[in-house]
Parts: structure tokens; sequence; C-alpha cells
């Protein structure tokens, strides 16, 4: 396994696409009519809780309407109600029903929503349920000819699973009563903290290993020079089979095949299709979790002896040890998870692979100086930007939010995020960050933290410093923007790309080591012995 662990892995970084802040609106369609007087209330969430003869039953999840009055925000307040069938069902003429401030319920269709609320005012309701033709919600808003849109019920649409479970209780004579209100979210979530703890502890562990393995290939170097050994035919070749190191034009292939395989995505999307995106993702995330463990163990005496000691295995070849103890248990984590990924508590075990993966990449993976990690993370930029924002005209919905949502697989999204659970959120959901804004940014801090080591500079004086804190004011940004704009996913790489390329650019020009850090992306060496140590 860590014979093949470098085409492992950057295979599986083309899964890696991603770069989402967030994404918890359960309101599918993008299509936003615009605000006018009247009717010019924001789009929100609704709770409705039934009951049936009195005993609690479901709770559902509609959206309120550009028109009405505002809903209550505390459940406490928000009155049980009496729900009735309309009859005409689509409300679109005068109810035979004799109303007394009951909820009426009724059928989309026949006329527009704004006259379904008039005539249900009009006939003495309290409030208005639409309920949609089809299992989404829809952004209800008003006619652009239309004048009466001075609405005083509250109008809120159901998907039509809950209209179908209420009409058939309303059939059958059953009492049903519903209360209506909108809970605010909290601005800051615990949730989006520990993630952004994640994310920048994740990019430090992997720097620190990255620098690590590279003192060591460079201490490597420097002893063969000293010794002046014939037996090694080329100085290039050193420590290349250990690593990937990408030049411009991979950084813009691998930006080109990301754009073509979220299309595919975006189009082939379906339950069958994200099975096969976690076995991948398994695959990849075992890789990370065995390659991580072995490494972790090493440092410790007794395990650097058995990892030390190698077995041949038929198909691998020489395989540590160490790394046939791990690997049954690194199997065995990725199939618990892939079976049991739906339960609750499933996201601490695609964290868990999710981050040994990334650490994984980002030791494997490396950009060899400034130039590439500058075309990489600016391709990467418009990438985000294009799949958030710009696709939304082309293809009728953002792309990116779409497919990090996994609308069209039954709510079941792509496993190649990191999540935690909202804690104190009334309506749920995840916090989640794309692998994509982890590892593109963290290509170049770990750069950062290379050549700190190799020049011999402290951590005042380097690049890794500034270069972490830009990281992690980049993503705090990205929270920030996600909590103004009330939830909608936001392209981290929008924010976190300028912070980043910004502090390399300012500090290398005024330390007068930009064209090193340009063209070189290393300290003069191996032209004369070097002793590296770690900054303090």
């Amino acid at each position: 396994m860590d014979f093949q662990r470098a085409p492992c892995i950057v295979g599986v970084l083309l899964l890696l696409s991603m770069s989402l802040g967030s994404a918890g609106d359960v309101v599918h369609r993008d299509n936003v009519p615009p605000k006018r007087p009247g009717c010019d209330n924001d789009f929100v969430l609704v709770k409705v809780p039934t009951w049936i003869n009195g005993v609690h039953d479901r709770k559902y999840v509609g959206v309120g309407a550009r028109f009405g009055p505002t809903l209550e925000t505390k459940e406490k307040r928000a009155n049980r109600t009496r729900v009735v069938l309309a009859d005409p069902p689509d409300c679109c003429s005068t109810p035979k029903n004799n109303l007394t401030r009951e909820v009426i319920m009724v059928h989309r269709g026949g006329c527009s929503f704004t006259f379904k609320a008039n005539i249900a005012e009009s006939a003495g309701a309290s409030a208005i349920l639409i309920i949609n033709s089809d299992p989404e919600l829809f952004k209800m808003g008003c006619e652009d000819n239309e004048t009466n849109v001075h609405v005083h019920i509250p109008v809120v649409m159901l998907p039509l699973d809950a209209g179908v479970n209420l009409e058939k209780n309303l059939q059958n004579n059953s009492t049903v009563l519903v209360q209506l209100y909108s809970p605010l979210r909290p601005a800051v979530d615990i949730a989006e903290v520990f993630l952004w703890l994640m994310a920048v502890g994740t990019i430090l562990c992997a720097s620190y290993w990255s620098a690590w393995s590279a003192r060591e290939e460079a201490i490597e170097q420097d002893k063969l020079l000293k010794d002046g050994s014939d037996e090694i035919p080329s100085l290039e070749g050193i420590g290349s089979s250990g690593f990937v190191e990408i030049n411009t034009t991979a950084a813009i292939l691998f930006i080109v095949i990301a754009s073509c395989f979220l299309v595919m995505l975006y189009k082939l999307m379906s339950k069958r299709f994200i099975e096969i995106l976690v076995v991948l993702f398994c695959i990849g995330g075992v890789e990370g979790l065995q390659t991580c463990l072995v490494t972790l163990l090493s440092c410790f005496r007794w395990f650097e002896r058995v990892g030390q000691s190698y077995v041949k295995v038929p198909f691998f070849g020489a395989v540590s040890y160490l790394t046939l103890a791990i690997s049954p248990f690194c199997v065995a984590f990725g199939i618990v998870w892939a079976v049991f990924r739906k339960i609750s508590y499933a996201w601490i075990g695609q964290d868990v692979l999710g981050i040994a993966l990334i650490i994984t990449v980002l030791q494997i993976v490396r950009v060899p100086n400034l130039k590439v990690g500058t075309v990489l993370l600016s391709c990467a930029f418009l990438y985000d930007i294009f799949w958030v924002f710009v696709s939304k005209p082309l293809f009728h919905e953002s792309v990116m939010i779409v497919v990090a949502r996994g609308d069209k697989s039954g709510g079941d999204g792509i496993p190649m995020l990191l999540k935690i659970p909202r804690m104190f959120d009334p309506w749920g959901g995840y916090s989640i960050i794309g692998f994509g804004d982890i590892i593109l940014p963290g290509l170049l801090v770990a750069f950062s933290l290379r050549y700190d080591w190799l020049a011999k500079k402290s951590l005042r004086s380097g690049y890794f410093l500034w270069a972490m804190t830009a990281y992690g004011l980049g993503l705090l940004i990205t929270y920030v923007a996600l909590n103004m704009m009330d939830g909608h996913g936001q392209p981290a790489l929008l924010y976190i790309v300028p912070f980043t390329l910004g502090t390399f650019f300012t500090l290398g020009k005024k330390r007068g080591e930009l064209n090193i850090l340009w063209s070189r992306g290393k300290p003069e060496w191996p032209c004369q012995h070097i002793q590296f140590q770690p900054s303090q």
C-alpha cells in the first residue's frame, strides 16, 4: 500500500475539487423573484409541527413567501390552529368552506400565489398552506403584472409529501392542528469554530510533516555531496519517488479536470453514483489513515524497529511489519464508515478519513515555487467563483452548491467534505468545508515552511507564520460572509486566495526575496554544506 501511495493519492486528488464554505439551505430552487413594495419579505424556512387528534405527529419544513406578514420566531408564541382542506382544492375561487380563522391547505396551480392568498384571507382563513406539486420547495414571489400583493395572512409552502400525509388525515376526518414559526439562526454556531480549527490544524500538521521530509532529503543529499558518492547518477532523482512535484501545466490541467469532473457529478448525480464516490473516498481515506498512523507510530522506538523490518508480499513487494499490522484496522475503519455513513454520528468517521487523506496529499504533492503556487491558486480562485456564482445563469442553479448538497441524489451528498453538525442552530444541518479549500492553499503554506527550514529562517523572519495566519484569516472571513449571506454557500477560495498570495508577494518584495520564491523556491543549495534545523 505504501509503495503505491503516490499514484493512489494523486488519483483520488481529482475527486477533491469541492470548494465550498457551507451549504445549508433546503430551498432547492435558485430562481429568486425580485422584491417590490408589499412583496419584499426575505425567504425564510418555516417549521410546521403537526398534531393528529391531539397526538403530536411529524414536523415539516416549509418556506415563507415574499408577501404576507412575518412569522413568529419562538415556538411558544405560535398558536396551534386547525387545518382544513380548501374546496375547490386550488383556492382560485371563493371556498365553499365556512372558515373561522382556520389554516386553509390548498394545492399549487390554477392561479397565482397572491391570488390564492387574497381569496383565503377574504374567506376568513388565518393562514394558508400551499402544497407544492413536487418533493422540493419553491420560492413564492409576485408576478410582474399583479397589483393586489398586500396580503395580511402568513403564506407557507410545503413539499408534496407533507401535503399527501396531511390530506390523508383530513380526508379520514381527523383533527389536524399545526403551528407556524420561523426560528432565527444564531449569528455564529460553535460548529464553525471547530471546523476552522480542524482546517487550520490539518494544514499545520501537514506542513510540518512536509518540511521535515524535505529537510531529511536535503540532509541526505548534502551527505552524498560531501562523501563525493559516484553511485547516484543524478541528484535530481533523489527523493523523487517519495513525492510528486507539480508544474504550471499540471496546475492548469488540474483545474480543467476538476471542472469537467464537477460537471460530470452535476449531470450524473444519483444514489448509485454517490456510492461509487464513497468507494473511491474510502480507498483514499484508508490509504491516508494508514500512512499517517505508520508515520506517527514510527516516532516511537519500539514501533520504529517494527517499521524498519520488511516482508515480501505477493503483488505488493516489500511491506513493513508495522504496515501489515495497521492495514486491517484502517480497512475495517473505512468499511464500517461506508456501511453506517448515514447514521447521525458518521460525520466523525468521515472527518477522520478526510483529514488523514488531506495530510497525506499535502505531504506527497508539492509546489516547487511561488510561480506554480500562484498559477494553481489563481486558477482555483476563478474556478470557485465560476461554479458557485457564474454557473447560475448558465445552468439555472449553482452547480457547486447543488453537487455539494446532493440535491439530485436524495440529499445524499458527496463525501469529499469535512463537516460538523451545527450545535445551536434550530434548523440543524452541517457546517462544511470542501477538501479543495484546505488542500490547494495548504500546498502553498507547506511550501513556505519547507523554504523557511531550508533557509534557516526563524518563524518571525520566515514566511510560514504569516502564510498560516493569512489562511486562517481568509477562512474566518469566509464564515463571516457565510453568515451575512444567511447560510447560503460561499466559495471559500474567493477569500482565502487573496490573503495567502497577497501575503507572499508583499513579504517577498519587501524582503527582496521575491525572485527566489518565484523561480527557485529554495535557497542556494546544495552548492555548500548546510546544517538544517527547525525554526525556533
